[in-house]
């Protein structure tokens, strides 16, 4: 929290300085608002991040484009502190465009354009828009495996997001039948005692519990707590 402090102290200053100096729409300016609004973001002050990023997303818009990349940034970071708000209208609103955007210049198999899919799921399932959430995150899972492949990181949290809108949907056994992969490629990846894998494996039990599986559910809780104690000590 002290470091904050004193990034925002200085952010402040050099702000001022930049607005004086470059004048409000000059680039450095904007890259210190952002600055500033970020370092407000990390001690969540909210709405002085949100106050900011409005302001870079309005410069932005109106001296380099609505589709120049540092304008879609802007777009990015503004509707993810609205999630954190919770304002999850404003929050999908800027994220549909964002995604438009992406998908018209970088393509639909762009890591950026990822990105952004899978934000925009993320708005529809704190929503409870899951067949919203689902569609995205099915497109998002298909083209991680096709240019990431089978076994990288992102490609394993695509499959632990849907797996979670299956649950949420009561599609019990399609979020086991993912879990199962996600949990067997996490353990030879990340290894037995890695977060991400006891996460799964806890996932899949409770998966397992909602299917009244209950002696496969208890086996894996039992594991994940032996380990989680043992790691713990």
């Amino acid at each position: 929290q002290g470091l904050w402090s004193k990034a925002e102290e200085l952010e402040v200053k050099v702000l001022e300085r930049s607005k004086a100096i470059l004048g409000e729409d000059h680039p450095e300016t904007l890259t210190s608002m952002a600055n500033l609004a970020n370092t407000y973001w990390n001690q969540g002050l909210w709405s002085k991040a949100e106050e900011l990023e409005v302001k870079v997303l309005e410069r932005s818009k109106a001296i380099l484009g609505e589709d120049h990349p540092h304008t879609l940034t802007s777009m990015e970071n503004l509707a993810i502190t609205y999630q954190y708000e919770g304002l999850w209208p404003k929050a999908e609103e800027l994220e549909v465009k964002v995604l438009e955007r992406r998908k018209a210049i970088l393509g639909e198999d762009h890591p950026e354009t990822l990105t952004s899919m899978a934000n925009l799921a993320s708005t529809y399932q704190y929503q409870g828009l899951w067949p919203k959430a689902e569609e995205l995150q099915v497109k998002v899972l298909e083209r991680c495996k096709a240019t990431l492949g089978e076994d990288h990181p992102d490609t394993l949290s695509s499959m632990a997001n849907l797996a979670s809108t299956y649950r949420n949907q009561g599609l019990w056994p399609k979020a086991e039948e993912l879990e199962v992969k996600a949990l067997e490629r996490s353990k030879a990846i990340l290894g037995e005692d890695h977060p991400d894998t006891l996460s799964s494996m806890a996932n899949l039990a409770n998966t397992y519990r909602n299917q009244g599986l209950w002696p496969k559910a208890e086996e894996i809780e039992v594991k994940v707590l032996e380990r989680r104690k043992a790691i713990l000590h």
